[in-house]
């Protein structure tokens, strides 16, 4: 796909969700070395240098293009810049199948300094906003604010479990049977945005076959475990968090209940929460328009321009 056509697939997505920045562009892919990972990033530009900076983390299974309708429409006031974690879109999988949240705060520690990024804001979703807390539980007073979408130290397991089972899909003859598999799994995205979505989170394997981009490996016993124990030892520990944090939560989502976005708010010093409607786990996707309300809503809030 030439630069064209890619550009053409995101006016599409932006025009579905609604959205109209002042310029449509995409972000520069930028590579770097972090400790001993080469990791991937977009950095949407624009903003002027003193303008505070927003770090995107994706959730388990996607990619730091997840973001890309939210940024395009903030690049001009903020530093946008996204990661994509290890193991997942064009950064490296670990060599020793090492996703142990301690890992992932290690690599975006060394992500925020090499890029000297002043107070940044962290966005993060599901694995990418466990990721925010647990850099939060260290960092806060570092931190100009936080938004989690769609997670918490507590989670429903099932829905849980349905996206690991769709993020596990084997291999499939084309982008085609991806896209068909996708539109079942999420019925509230159309179909052309699912496309772009899968652009960026499909490889092709010297078989001919097609895959998706992360590395599964990730989702083995032993790893879900140490997972299990990380969210648990999270919980004991969000009280650290200082920053003003907003927890979104999809209002269709199967992830995070009502309940449990409002107990862990309530468990941060100086948190909120809001229901994002007709939006599932991924909020930032399947209602764009929403969702950057309400983060403008909070930065409103807390002073942050």
């Amino acid at each position: 796909m030439d630069h064209s056509e890619e550009l053409g697939m995101f006016r599409t997505a932006l025009g579905i969700a609604d959205l109209q920045p002042s310029a449509i562009r995409l972000p520069d892919d930028h590579q770097m070395i972090v400790g001993a990972m080469r990791m991937h990033y977009l950095d949407w530009g624009g903003a002027s240098a003193k303008a505070a900076p927003i770090v995107f983390l994706h959730g388990g299974g996607l990619t730091a293009h997840t973001w890309d309708c939210v940024a395009v429409m903030l690049r001009e006031r903020f530093r946008c810049v996204a990661l994509d974690q290890r193991g997942h879109g064009d950064s490296e999988w670990s060599p020793v199948v090492d996703y142990r949240i301690a890992s992932h705060v290690g690599d975006i520690e060394g992500f925020i300094d090499a890029l000297k990024l002043d107070r940044p804001i962290l966005v993060g979703q599901s694995m990418g906003g466990l990721n925010s807390i647990a850099y939060a539980t260290r960092h806060s007073d570092r931190m100009r604010a936080m938004v989690i979408v769609d997670v918490a130290p507590e989670i429903s397991a099932p829905g849980a479990d349905r996206i690991r089972e769709f993020s596990s899909t084997p291999e499939l003859d084309s982008p085609a049977a991806f896209l068909e598999r996708a539109v079942k799994f999420n019925s509230l995205r159309d179909p052309a945005v699912l496309r772009r979505s899968l652009h960026y989170n499909l490889r092709e394997t010297p078989a001919g076959k097609w895959t998706f981009k992360h590395d599964q490996r990730r989702r083995t016993d032993d790893a879900m475990r140490s997972f299990t124990e990380d969210r648990v030892r999270l919980a004991s520990e969000v009280s650290k968090i200082k920053c003003p944090t907003l927890v979104m939560r999809g209002a269709l989502s199967d992830v995070l209940t009502d309940a449990s976005a409002e107990k862990f708010a309530r468990s941060l010093p100086n948190g909120r929460w809001v229901r994002i409607e007709k939006s599932g786990h991924n909020v930032q996707g399947d209602n764009p328009r929403a969702f950057l309300d309400a983060m403008n809503s909070f930065f409103s809030e807390a002073g942050i321009s």
